[in-house]
């Protein structure tokens, strides 16, 4: 018998049917479904034919299903939309037992002016009643835990306003000696830009559209903020610079994930790596700059320009150090005042350590990605490939001219278009024409030329290399990038 203080007896037989009655009604309790959040997920897509059945396989074989997936096909001039409606129509998976469902839907808005604005911007119509929107490019596939893991993270913290994933390319399906240099360099690129704001607290100043996570609130605080009626303008180069940007200063974080991977779309040709790298710095340009350019206006001090400022500044350094050791080495043979030094082989060596660590900090890290790094040349010559683009991309804003920066890509990648050989022809013109200059001036002045010059770019290089070091000898807490 058990007795309570108010002397009610309750037998032992009645007192362990309420027990087990409680146990059963808490049990059945933790077993109702849980509400989760909504995401619905967009892709715009601009004649990917040959990625599109990829992407949304990805996505549906995901262990987090979106809810609903809008594939938004604009301007396209191949079978994307066929290919695309072939996965229309509701879908399920079953992932630890759990029964997960999402419809697929295809959006054909044909021709649209304002390109992949436009069909970011519809999209969002189509979703933005739901908790978060997720952005996927046409040609990105997944790791399949990825949206998983960037719900969990965006979940986590109501700051946050957005988060991208890690990006890389596959580098299993290219073919060819010059697409698998400029792939190799690209991964270099991204792994290193990857790290670079992994360790700066995970900020990230652009939340690529590539693969992103935004919750709908911050974008509907960005759009009242801006008097804006939809997430994306038109008038930016970069949309996805300027849009993460606004949500900065909404008040939200915009970070990049600890865990969450994606493979996008890489360059294979140097006309095509041009386009966009010139569309993707210009419209940084853009950005950055004191005052109003067209209908972007420039922020120069906004927190998320600053990673955008120093990188600019370093392409700046690297490129006038380079130039100036080849024009003061050319002018030292030519009045046989060459006398070469071990010590510059520190910094070219200190740059290869640099580039191997960030090689092996790579998630999938291949034999190629090593070598890319270790042997210099590889990394030398697309570190000029990549003066390049600097060169033209300020060069054009420079200008004041108006251009249509996306349609300069659409036609490098059909392969038409020879921009990009300007810098060369460029810096050939006038490495002839100070050749030209050099060969007039007497030896007194040759010679006064370079007692000025070496010493100021020794300093530069002392600096430059003082500055690899430092990232080379810099902890990276367990990220991979």
């Amino acid at each position: 018998m058990a007795q309570f203080e108010d002397d009610i007896i309750i037998d032992h037989d009645t007192f362990g049917e309420i027990e087990k009655y409680a146990n059963e009604f808490i049990e059945s309790v933790e077993a109702l479904t849980t509400a989760r959040p909504t995401i619905g997920c967009i892709i715009p897509a601009y004649n990917e034919e040959e990625s599109i059945g990829s992407v949304i396989e990805s996505l549906l074989a995901q262990t987090r299903l979106p809810d609903v997936i809008h594939v938004i096909v604009n301007n396209t001039t191949d079978k994307t939309v066929e290919i695309a409606a072939g996965y229309a129509g509701a879908h399920s998976s079953e992932v630890d037992g759990v029964e997960q469902f999402t419809e697929v839907y295809v959006h054909d808005i044909g021709k649209n002016p304002d390109k992949k604005v436009g069909a970011l911007n519809y999209g969002f119509t189509l979703i933005e009643g739901m908790d978060y929107l997720l952005g996927v490019d046409g040609d990105t596939v997944a790791s399949e835990k990825a949206v998983e893991q960037l719900e969990e993270e965006i979940v986590s913290d109501s700051r946050i306003g957005g988060i991208s994933a890690i990006y890389t390319i596959d580098p299993d399906p290219i073919q060819g000696t010059v697409a698998k240099f400029l792939i190799s360099g690209q991964r270099a690129q991204f792994a290193a830009f990857n790290m670079q704001n992994m360790l700066r607290g995970r900020n990230m100043a652009v939340l690529g559209g590539q693969y992103s996570i935004f919750a709908t609130k911050a974008l509907r605080d960005a759009m009242t903020q801006n008097h804006q009626t939809t997430p994306w303008v038109k008038d930016s180069e970069v949309e996805d610079s300027l849009l993460s940007l606004q949500i900065k200063s909404a008040g939200y974080l915009t970070k990049i994930s600890a865990r969450a991977r994606a493979d996008v779309g890489g360059m294979t040709t140097l006309r095509g790596l041009d386009a966009q790298q010139v569309k993707w710095n210009y419209g940084a340009i853009e950005l950055m700059w004191p005052g109003q350019r067209g209908d972007t206006k420039g922020q120069p001090f906004h927190p998320n320009l600053r990673l955008r400022w120093l990188e600019n500044l370093s392409m700046a350094v690297n490129a006038f150090a380079r130039v100036m050791f080849i024009l003061l080495v050319v002018a030292a043979v030519s009045i046989d005042a060459f006398v070469f030094s071990p010590v510059w082989l520190v910094p070219p060596v200190v740059a290869a350590a640099l580039n191997v660590r960030i090689a092996m900090s790579m998630e999938g890290r291949t034999r190629r990605d090593i070598l890319f790094a270790a042997l210099i040349f590889p990394a030398e010559m697309y570190m000029w490939v990549r003066i390049g683009h600097f060169l033209r991309a300020w060069t054009k804003f420079a200008s004041k001219k108006q251009v249509d920066n996306w349609a300069a890509q659409a036609k490098a990648e059909r392969g038409a278009g020879n921009a990009y050989l300007t810098p060369l022809l460029i810096t050939v013109a006038v490495m002839i024409a100070l050749a030209a200059v050099w060969v007039q001036l007497s030896v007194l002045i040759q010679s006064t030329v370079l007692w000025v010059a070496w010493p100021v770019l020794g300093t530069i290089a002392v600096a430059q290399t003082l500055g690899m070091f430092g990232k080379l000898v810099r902890r990276h807490h367990g990220y991979k990038a």
